[in-house]
C-alpha cells in the first residue's frame, strides 16, 4: 500500500491511494519553489493579500466538498468539519485584511545622529511545512496564509492519511491565481523530508504534531541551521475553582474534551477541581461525559466520532489499559469498538502513573480534587507540556493571578472554543516554541531587516 492513503476510520475501507513523490520531482518541486519564491517577494504585498482573500472565497465556495473529505478522511464530525473550514475562512480573511499593515516598515526613534532609521520586515525565502491529520484544512491556513501575504513560498508536507484534503488545498491555492510554485503539496517520505530540510533553498521548517516528531526535525534543522516553528502536543489543565453555575461548568468541560473527537493538542484533558466542587462535578460531569455515545461522522447530529485510525485507537487503548494497570479507576466503558472509542474518565491518577504525563489524544478525561488555588496551580504546571490551559473562577482578581502563575503559552478564563484568527496560538516546554496566528503569526518567517540612513 502507498505511504499516502484515505482509509475511512468509521469503516476500515481504503479509499484511495496516492504516489509518493520521486526523488526527481522533489527535486523539481524544490527548485521550482526556490524559482518562483524571488518573484513573488517582488509581487507588491497588497496583490499577494489578494490572492489570500481569494483563497478565503474558494474555501466558502466548496464548503460542503472540503467537509465531506475529512469527515472520511479522519473521521471528523460533520458539523466540526464544516466549523473548520469557517475557521480557515476567518484565518484566510484575517491576512488578507491586516497582513500589509503587518508588514509595514517600522520606523526607529534614533538616540543621537542625523537621518533615518526602519525595520523593514522581508520573507525568508522557501519554507517547509509539515502538518498533522487532526485538523487538515485549519493546520494549513494558520502556517499558509501568513506566510503567502509575507512573500514566502511554501512546500507543504501533510500527514499520510490525509492525501485527498491535501490535493483539495492545492487545487484551491491554485485556483485562487497563487504562481506555480509558491505553494506546493509534496507526499514526500520522513528520508525525503530529512533531504528538504537539508536543502540549502529551503530556509526554515514550521511543524505541528507530537513532541517526538517535532523533535526529530528540530534535531535536523538544528544540524542545518535553519529556523523551526514548533508546534506540538500538550495535556492542559481545565481549573475550576468556583462557580455560579455548576451544569455550565460541565458542559464546557465537555465540549473542551469531546471537541475533535478528544484529538486536539490544545483540549482539556485534566481537570482540576476545588474540594467543595469536586463531588458535585465529578458526579455530574462523569454521568453526562459517559453517556455520550460514538456516532456516524456524516449525521449533523453526532457529537463524536471515531478516531483517526487503527493505530491511534490501539494507542489510546493501551494508555487507558496501563493507567488501570498501574492503579486508576476508570469510569465508563473504557473499550473501543472498531475505531469507536467510547468516553472515559480516570480518577486516582498519581504522579507514580504513566498517565499522569502522558497526554491521551481521545475522549479520556482525569479528574484531581485540589484544597487551594495555590494547589490547583502546582499541579496544573506539574506536567512536561505547556500548550493551553482553562480557568474557571467567579473572582475576578484569581482569574488573573491564576493565570499569571500558569505556565503555558495560553490561557483562556470562563470559555472554552474561544480562539480566533486575531488570537496567537502556542506553547513552551515540550509544547514547542513559536507562534502562529494573530499578529506574530506573520512575523516568525520574515528577516527583520534594518535599514538605517545617513544624509550624504
Amino acid at each position: 500500500m502507498s505511504d499516502y492513503a484515505v482509509i475511512n476510520p468509521a469503516t476500515g475501507e481504503t479509499v484511495a491511494e496516492y504516489p509518493t513523490i520521486t526523488d526527481s520531482e522533489l527535486a523539481d518541486a524544490i527548485a521550482g519553489a526556490a524559482a518562483a519564491q524571488k518573484e513573488w517577494a517582488r509581487t507588491p504585498v497588497a496583490e499577494r493579500a489578494k490572492v489570500i482573500a481569494r483563497v478565503a472565497e474558494l474555501h466558502t465556495e466548496r464548503r460542503d466538498e472540503l467537509a465531506a473529505i475529512i469527515v472520511e478522511e479522519m473521521g471528523k464530525p460533520l458539523e466540526q468539519a464544516l466549523g473548520e473550514v469557517d475557521f480557515c475562512v476567518a484565518i484566510h480573511e484575517y491576512y488578507a485584511e491586516n497582513g500589509p499593515e503587518f508588514l509595514a516598515d517600522e520606523p526607529v526613534k534614533l538616540l543621537e545622529g542625523e537621518g533615518s532609521a526602519i525595520i523593514r520586515q522581508a520573507p525568508f525565502g522557501v519554507l517547509l511545512g509539515i502538518m498533522p491529520w487532526n485538523f487538515p484544512y485549519y493546520q494549513v491556513a494558520r502556517f499558509a496564509g501568513p506566510n503567502l501575504v509575507a512573500g514566502n513560498a511554501i512546500l507543504l508536507k501533510h500527514a499520510p492519511q490525509c492525501p485527498k484534503s491535501a490535493t483539495a488545498l492545492q487545487e484551491i491555492f491554485d485556483d485562487a491565481g497563487l504562481p506555480a510554485g509558491v505553494y506546493t503539496n509534496i507526499f514526500a517520505t520522513n528520508d525525503q523530508i530529512a533531504e528538504v530540510i537539508a536543502d540549502p533553498r529551503v530556509e526554515a521548517v514550521s511543524v505541528t504534531g507530537s513532541a517526538r516528531a517535532g523533535a526529530a526535525v528540530a534535531e535536523v534543522a538544528g544540524r542545518n541551521l535553519k529556523k523551526v516553528v514548533l508546534e506540538l502536543g500538550g495535556s492542559d489543565p481545565f481549573i475550576l475553582l468556583s462557580t455560579d453555575d455548576l451544569d455550565a461548568a460541565v458542559e464546557a468541560g465537555m465540549a473542551a474534551r469531546l471537541d475533535n473527537s478528544g484529538q486536539a493538542c490544545n483540549a482539556a484533558k485534566r481537570f482540576i477541581v476545588a474540594e467543595d466542587l469536586y463531588d458535585d462535578f465529578a458526579a455530574k460531569f462523569t454521568e453526562k461525559f459517559t453517556a455520550v455515545t460514538p456516532g456516524d461522522p456524516t449525521s449533523p447530529e453526532t457529537e463524536l466520532g471515531p478516531l483517526s485510525s487503527a493505530a491511534a485507537t490501539q494507542r489510546l487503548q493501551e494508555q487507558v489499559d496501563r493507567a488501570v494497570d498501574q492503579g486508576a479507576q476508570i469510569s465508563g466503558d473504557g473499550r473501543a469498538q472498531g475505531n469507536f472509542f467510547p468516553p472515559t474518565v480516570l480518577t486516582g491518577v498519581t504522579p507514580e502513573q504513566d498517565a499522569y504525563t502522558e497526554e491521551f489524544f481521545g475522549p479520556v478525561a482525569m479528574l484531581f480534587k485540589v484544597s487551594s488555588e495555590e494547589e490547583a496551580v502546582a499541579l496544573a504546571n506539574d506536567t512536561p507540556y505547556g500548550l493551553g490551559s482553562y480557568v474557571f473562577t467567579t473572582d475576578d482578581a484569581q482569574a488573573l493571578r491564576v493565570a499569571d502563575a500558569l505556565a503555558a503559552g495560553m490561557v483562556f478564563v470562563n470559555a472554552v472554543g474561544a480562539e480566533g484568527a486575531e488570537l496567537i496560538f502556542g506553547g513552551i516546554k515540550r509544547s514547542g516554541f513559536g507562534r502562529e496566528l494573530g499578529r506574530y503569526g506573520i512575523g516568525e518567517f520574515v528577516n527583520r531587516k534594518l535599514i538605517r540612513v545617513v544624509p550624504a
